[in-house]
């Protein structure tokens, strides 16, 4: 992309007072069309924040060979999962694209070559949360991948150069898990708020690192003994968290919703970057 684009794509979203970034526990696709405290929690951010230009989502289900935006005009509602209710997958959220912000984000993006993608749309990891906050489906939306042969400490400097979209209007919403380990979830327990005592003990020191600010510590994920291989057998939901960290500003406050565990093995924490707050 050369300076002239660059510059007409960053003029569609002048400077603006500074957006929030989140990380969404996503929990079961479910959660997009029952009623819970989880869904509770997601559905009062709307009331707290001002209405986005547009959403930069990372979710935890588009992982590729290289690094991906979607940039079509209209982004098809992917259903990527099985066993669930027709309900489930007659739910649609026709949310329009953005191809301007995806050549924003490929233009801020130096680290990597970032690619327009017209195939992708709409996962489970985006819809499922952001239908909560934005159940018009009003916002524009683009979706950036994660490459699966980059390193954790290559994916939160990527997230890094994603920081001044905020103040352009952007939203950035990163959506996953911080304990996710479906092989060892109690589906009897499905439906209850209750984790597994080392579930609980690195969720507890996860957010302690968020706290501190020990980035290294939450990149490093693989040194830290084998109740994290348990907590987080792949990367895949952990990595968004990285994202929305990445993208913190000095000015931010640090806060955590939904902070609980459920089914023994899945943690809803989200966390939230917020310079409103201050």
């Amino acid at each position: 992309m050369n300076q002239t684009e660059t510059k007409e794509n960053s003029n569609v979203f002048p400077t603006s007072d500074t957006m929030p970034s989140f990380f969404l526990g996503h929990g079961s696709p479910m959660n997009a069309i029952e009623e819970n405290e989880f869904v509770d929690g997601i559905r009062d951010l709307t009331k707290q924040i001002p209405k986005p230009q547009a959403i930069l989502c990372i979710s935890a289900h588009w992982v590729t060979d290289g690094t991906f935006v979607t940039a079509m005009e209209k982004p098809p509602t992917i259903h990527d999962f099985g066993g669930f209710p027709k309900a489930l997958f007659d739910v649609q959220y026709p949310a329009p694209g953005s191809p301007e912000l995806a050549k924003l984000v490929q233009s801020v993006v130096k680290t990597q070559n970032v690619k327009l993608d017209y195939e992708w749309g709409l996962d489970h990891g985006a819809w499922s949360v952001i239908k909560h906050i934005y159940p018009q489906a009003d916002v524009p939306i683009v979706q950036l991948s994660m490459d699966y042969k980059s390193s954790p400490e290559q994916h939160f400097q990527l997230a890094k150069e994603l920081a001044p979209l905020r103040n352009k209007g952007i939203l950035i919403i990163a959506s996953g898990n911080i304990v996710h380990n479906l092989r060892m979830v109690a589906w009897d327990r499905l439906n209850e708020v209750y984790g597994f005592d080392w579930a609980l003990d690195v969720n507890q020191k996860v957010k302690d690192w968020i706290s501190k600010e020990d980035y290294q510590s939450l990149i490093q994920i693989r040194n830290h003994g084998k109740e994290f291989e348990w907590a987080i057998p792949t990367a895949e939901h952990y990595l968004p968290l990285l994202y929305t960290l990445g993208t913190k500003l000095n000015s931010d406050t640090v806060s955590f919703f939904n902070d609980k565990p459920v089914a023994g093995a899945l943690t809803m924490t989200s966390v939230r970057l917020d310079s409103q707050l201050n």
